[in-house]
């Protein structure tokens, strides 16, 4: 198992952009898919973007395609999620999170997850 804290979010104006990064514990990093998710209240933990153990394969949601970019580093145990063209509808929560199964899109698809971090877009 990895344990997975997220660091990044905060508040950012429309149109703005943000890095969130997730730094795992443990060294079998490099055999997991990660994968971000976001939830805001009173909805749906709802999957953003997953990408493979071998940092080049990536998938997204239609909702963030061409705004959310994946990405992991494998040496520094890190998967990134780079936010752009921000917009007050993306505030939420979001969770980092690993699994075993590649694709995979489903929260019960991931064995562990993150606490969270909170990102908040002003209009």
């Amino acid at each position: 198992q990895v344990q997975l804290v997220e660091s990044g979010g905060g508040l950012v104006q429309a149109g703005g952009s943000l890095r969130l990064s997730c730094a795992a514990s443990g060294r079998t990093f490099s055999s997991y898919a990660m994968g971000w998710f976001r939830q805001a209240p009173g909805k749906e933990r709802e999957f953003m973007a997953a990408i493979h153990w071998n940092g080049r394969d990536t998938y997204s949601a239609d909702s963030v395609k061409g705004r959310f970019t994946i990405s992991r580093d494998n040496a520094k145990n890190t998967v990134y999620l780079h936010m752009n063209s921000l917009k007050p509808e993306d505030a939420a929560v979001y969770y980092c999170a690993a699994t075993t199964t590649y694709p995979a899109s489903t929260p019960r698809d991931y064995v562990n997850w993150g606490q969270g971090t909170q990102v908040t877009v002003s209009s």
